[in-house]
């Protein structure tokens, strides 16, 4: 069901110990990054290194890997399941291109995204990281609130 502003109503069922696996598995692999490289794996870092202007040949290699990681994690996932993962995804194109223009903002204007700032700033005790990890965790319990039981959901 679709509501007044062309949000997919989401109703989520918690899975603690899947939960808990993909979470050591995203830990795992920013420490392996941080231990083999020396890099933190947070992906707006890892893509604007692959992008010009700032194009790192020397850590090139090793972004692409992550990358095609994160790409190939559908289909593998897909492999061993034998279905594919449930999405539910807005059918209002101005309202994801709005979103994703806030999330590059956000992230450009906080020096890293959430996965930069919430799985490897956080476990390195970096201030600027706990700040920016609570503002978007409130931010994101703000908007699934008022989506849910002001607009509608």
């Amino acid at each position: 069901m679709v509501n007044a502003i062309g949000i997919l109503n989401l109703e989520t069922q918690f899975t603690p110990f899947t939960s808990l696996a993909g979470g050591a598995l995203i830990g795992l692999s920013a420490i392996v990054l941080m231990l083999a490289h020396g890099r933190i794996a947070g992906i707006s870092g890892i893509i604007s290194r692959l992008l010009p202007p700032s194009i790192d040949k020397m850590g090139a290699t090793q972004g692409l890997t992550f990358v095609m990681g994160l790409l190939l994690s559908t289909p593998l996932w897909f492999t061993f399941s034998y279905q594919a993962p449930v999405q539910s995804v807005s059918n209002n194109f101005v309202l994801l291109g709005f979103a994703g223009l806030l999330v590059g903002f956000g992230s450009v204007l906080g020096n890293g995204c959430t996965s930069g700032h919430g799985v490897c700033g956080v476990s390195r005790a970096s201030g600027r990281s706990v700040v920016a990890t609570i503002i978007f965790m409130s931010t994101g319990f703000l908007t699934v609130f008022t989506l849910r039981h002001v607009v509608g959901g």
